[in-house]
């Protein structure tokens, strides 16, 4: 299977989606099911894994009935309250539904650059063991140390860093950046999504050429059987249509062998999120 490991879906209002501001207008528009499929069968692309937009139960919900109902969602990447004393019991109770494959918080927001060392959200992620479910990492660069120490306390659990971990690309701001990623690539258990480059870049005027070394570095310090093809459509489109968007990887990796690109758009994430088992 090809597969978008990484786009959202959403039914807009301001309430539930305060975080798409006046700036990301272009995002205050429902984006559903029947809105991705033509752009996934474009792109030869079989499924997709949606991930979660805001923290809730209710969204988590939602997300899973439209993965039930819609075929080519393959997963769902969801959120729970991994800091609840109640961890367990929601963890049964999601993983009840074989497309429930993850779990996200979104850490970007947090305050704290130490937040995922807190001792209740550790005590999550040490849960999601015993369902076997994945961590996507939601961090911007300055949370980079924070992630290292979180994967060296849980060498068995599977992490992904989403989004290469959201390197400020507009700026040209790159050796802190490298040498943490550098540090991540080298753990068996971490693996990256290259996902979400083109908002981190200018988005009127970025160039594949301004990606360039972001992308190389990631293809260099993962190995290939742990980078994952993700669009993070819709949130894409304020830099990229979900073609451009696309061409930019598929570009890239015009140079790799014909198996570093059939695991880079869907093995591997088939292997990470055990979706031929759960879908």
């Amino acid at each position: 299977m090809r597969i978008d490991a990484h786009q959202h879906f959403w039914k807009y209002s301001l309430q539930e989606y305060p975080w798409i501001t006046e700036p990301l207008s272009v995002l205050k528009v429902d984006r559903l099911p029947a809105d991705l499929k033509p752009l996934l069968d474009r792109h030869n692309i079989d499924g997709c894994i949606a991930v979660q937009a805001r923290q809730s139960l209710v969204e988590t919900d939602w997300l899973l009935q439209l993965a039930n109902n819609h075929g080519f969602i393959k997963g769902v990447v969801g959120w729970v309250d991994l800091r609840s004393t109640e961890i367990h019991h929601q963890l049964r109770q999601y993983s009840s539904n074989k497309k429930f494959v993850g779990v996200r918080h979104v850490v970007q927001d947090e305050p704290d650059a130490q937040f995922m060392l807190g001792k209740e959200f550790q005590r999550g992620i040490a849960a999601l063991a015993d369902f076997d479910l994945v961590y996507d990492i939601l961090i911007y660069p300055h949370q980079l140390p924070s992630a290292l120490a979180l994967v060296q306390q849980f060498p068995n659990q599977r992490f992904v860093i989403d989004h290469t971990a959201k390197p400020r690309i507009k700026n040209s701001e790159f050796d802190e950046w490298s040498r943490h990623m550098a540090a991540l690539g080298g753990y068996e258990n971490v693996w990256c999504k290259v996902s979400g480059l083109v908002t981190e870049a200018d988005w009127a005027r970025w160039t594949p050429k301004d990606m360039e070394p972001y992308l190389e570095h990631v293809f260099s310090e993962f190995a290939e059987d742990k980078l994952i093809y993700g669009s993070d459509w819709p949130v894409s489109t304020l830099a990229a249509d979900y073609a451009r968007a696309f061409d930019l990887v598929d570009d890239f990796l015009k140079n790799h062998s014909e198996n570093a690109r059939k695991r880079f758009f869907g093995q591997n994430a088939v292997e990470f999120y055990r979706l031929d088992e759960k879908s």
